[in-house]
């Protein structure tokens, strides 16, 4: 699994879930992530062979981001995602098991929208990161309440009367 938090917000923005995940995969899962929030100042990672790679290196770089490895054998240095690791591990990965790759990634993606939207994390006042959020149809768009509504008074019409 490679499991992507962003450190500020505590959200988990996205877990891949492979039998083997290469270079190619963390690019192709940073590209997603930085078409949709936008390209981070930094990317802290461990020093796995995939992140280490020349490619990774040269891609990260070239889309303007900087790289923070943390020193080998020294994961408080990746603390917000140990930690996740952690709750992943207990709340979920210890209670299952997957028969299909793609059991475990729909299991895990939907454990993961629930980490962002619903879970209380202690380190945020005991609210979720990332909450979903309802808003009525009505309040959503003011300015269609705002504008008057079309008239439903018929013109009146005189015939000519014959004489």
């Amino acid at each position: 699994m490679l499991n992507v938090v962003d450190e500020f917000t505590h959200e988990c923005l996205a877990i891949r879930v492979a039998r083997r995940l290469e270079a190619i995969d963390v690019i192709d899962a940073l590209s997603d992530l930085f078409i949709l929030r936008a390209v981070p100042g930094h990317i802290r990672s461990d020093n796995g062979p995939e992140f280490i790679a020349k490619s990774v290196q040269a891609w990260i770089t070239g889309v303007g981001a900087k790289t923070a490895y943390i020193s080998p054998g020294s994961p408080w240095e990746n603390g917000y995602v140990e930690s996740f690791n952690a709750r992943l591990r207990d709340e979920l990965l210890n209670g299952e098991i997957f028969y299909t790759l793609k059991e475990a990634q729909i299991v895990i993606e939907s454990w993961r929208r629930h980490y962002n939207a619903v879970r209380p994390h202690a380190s945020l006042g005991y609210r979720p990161p990332a909450p979903e959020v309802f808003v009525p149809a009505l309040t959503a768009w003011p300015p269609a309440l705002a504008r008057p509504a079309a008239s439903t008074k018929l013109p009146i019409v005189e015939r000519p009367t014959a004489h």
